[in-house]
């Protein structure tokens, strides 16, 4: 008997495993927030030059500033340029009340300034350490690439870290290092210890979200195991977008950052409040701990166990047969001989380079494209924390989207039209005047839900594309290659400082390349998982699936690189 049948006697998902899964969904809001908050922490304020003379008690917005300092008119609104003014006249006097400076005390030419006056209400670490003007402006996006290499660190590490000590105890050591670096950043006296503690936030932060969906999902039948996952993406955009409505709220980095991370730190209860993976018990063959846990389960649910429930626990000298319940997919890594025959037999096959290739560009695509757009949605015309906090929530009917069209259309033409349609609308977006704000604003809103929608079908569509002895290792590969993406995503918001419309072409052309080529890969819906070399080559002509077929390849997609 194997722990889905047991799975079965209890509940597929019952009180227990709800209650538990809630809990679980908990820590990744948690975790989304702190994964995004350098956005508004780091985010660069409204300031202008400081104007000698002029400028005495006075505030950002003033009668004379369009006298004093180039800008322009978005909206019938003057917005000074940051970091020029023009040059002072000397030949003229300094009038007696600042209120009356005139335009003849200024010549036609401009100067760079050393000091600012910035706009009341919102506080960034930009009011605090001066990181002004174009020239600075790689160290706010260094701030988000640091949050993008905390991952990569993390995800990798936490993952090893699990398997051998438990996903429960790794799951609230990832809780608490993302809490108390969090709250430390809040305190970083300069720039260097908040981006160093960002990059030690998103370690912590890293092993969240895929140790909740591991936790959660393990303990649910494989009927649910789908929508579980889905659910708990759900939480992670709902947390990203309780970041721009805090950020609204609040408009100070310091309690933004408070607020975000400091709460996680009653999650270290969970420590004596969720069970421990069944699954991880069973393969560290700790069967009376599993045993306790399934026989609450059952209580809980209001189940009696059988006889042969109860018996599969027992400790004999037969655990160890592979048809046994101990034997389970969690298990010391090892390289095997086949396994080194299956790489190279892929190196030696032009057919799997070449979808290899794509399927990596595409990976890359999709991370880059959409943290790309969740930064640049603050440069975009109208209130930056609404349209921040709508792009966050746009995500979910994008993960619906996946998970409707990848069933009823296929895998193939669900991705590609997926960037088609972020790449149609972010090209298009790039090409509307100022004047129609709320078009521009939807168009971006649909193209992140096009991307976020890709985000959801690549898992899937790439583990049924490769053979079942590397389908880990190459989706894992793929997922490593996918940041890459993420951390040149932080970098773009600054092409906004040559033209608004770069960034988004960038964008919609890079998803409308990726959707392209997907247009050159075969269809793997409905088709049997590939075992060998020569059957994912001849993909197409794989028979149906078995029902064990679509279990493996809804496992072969439970981690997300993005999280």
């Amino acid at each position: 008997m194997d722990f889905d049948s047991i799975l079965d006697e209890i509940g597929e998902f019952g009180k227990f495993q709800f209650t538990n899964y809630l809990l679980v969904c908990l820590p990744v809001f948690f975790a989304a927030a702190n994964s995004l908050s350098y956005v508004f922490t780091a985010a660069v304020p409204n300031y202008r030059c400081l104007v000698p003379d002029c400028d005495i008690d006075t505030s950002y917005n003033e009668p004379w500033v369009s006298l004093a300092v180039p800008g322009k008119i978005v909206k019938d609104q003057f917005v000074p340029l940051q970091c020029q003014r023009f040059v002072r006249n000397e030949n003229i006097s300094v009038p007696e009340w600042p209120e009356t400076c005139h335009r003849e005390m200024f010549t036609g030419e401009t100067e760079k300034c050393s000091e600012w006056i910035f706009e009341e209400g919102e506080r960034t670490i930009v009011n605090d350490w001066l990181i002004t003007c174009p020239d600075n402006q790689w160290k706010l996006a260094l701030v988000g690439t640091a949050h993008f290499a905390g991952i990569v660190v993390g995800s990798g590490a936490f993952g090893v870290l699990a398997d051998k000590y438990g996903r429960k105890l790794i799951f609230v050591v990832c809780i608490i290092i993302m809490a108390i670096t969090g709250v430390i950043q809040a305190f970083a006296p300069n720039y260097e210890l908040f981006t160093l503690f960002g990059f030690l936030n998103a370690v912590g932060t890293s092993g969240v979200f895929p140790l909740a969906f591991i936790i959660g999902v393990e303990m649910v039948g494989k009927t649910k195991r789908e929508v579980t996952g889905i659910v708990l993406n759900y939480f992670y955009a709902l947390g990203e977008a309780a970041v721009g409505l805090i950020a609204w709220l609040c408009q100070d980095w310091v309690n933004i950052q408070l607020i975000v991370s400091a709460p996680p730190f009653a999650f270290i209860i969970y420590y004596w409040m969720i069970p421990e993976s069944v699954r991880w018990l069973l393969a560290k063959k700790r069967n009376r701990k599993a045993e306790k846990i399934v026989k609450k389960a059952a209580r809980v649910n209001g189940v009696e166990l059988s006889n042969d429930v109860l018996s599969t626990f027992e400790d004999s000298a037969a655990d160890n047969s592979d048809n046994n319940l101990l034997e389970t997919p969690i298990k010391k890594a090892k390289v095997k001989p086949e396994m080194w025959e299956t790489i190279k037999g892929v190196f030696k096959s032009k057919v799997l380079i070449f979808r290899g290739l794509i399927l990596f560009y595409n990976w890359a695509c999709c991370a880059f494209v959409f943290y790309g757009l969740s930064l640049n949605s603050v440069n975009l015309i109208g209130n930056k924390y609404l349209n921040f906090t709508l792009v966050s929530l746009i995500e979910i009917p994008g993960y619906s989207m996946a998970w409707y069209f990848m069933n009823k259309i296929g895998r193939r033409w669900s991705l590609a039209g997926s960037l088609f349609l972020c790449g149609v609308t972010c090209m298009g977006g790039a090409f509307i005047s100022e004047d129609q704000a709320w078009l521009t604003i939807s168009m971006f809103l649909i193209g992140k839900m096009g991307i976020t929608s890709s985000f959801g079908v690549i898992y899937v569509y790439s583990a049924e594309m490769l053979p079942t002895i590397i389908r880990s290792g190459g989706v894992g590969s793929m997922s490593t290659f996918a940041r890459l993406g993420a951390l040149i995503a932080p970098f773009v918001p600054l092409l906004n400082y040559y033209h608004p419309a770069i960034p988004l072409l960038l964008f919609g052309l890079v998803s409308m390349l990726g959707g392209t080529l997907i247009l050159f890969l075969p269809e793997t819906m409905g088709r049997k998982l590939p075992d060998s070399i020569s059957e994912a080559e001849n993909i197409t002509k794989n028979p149906k699936p078995k029902q064990k077929d679509v279990e493996m390849s809804e496992s072969a997609s439970d981690s997300s690189p993005k999280k």
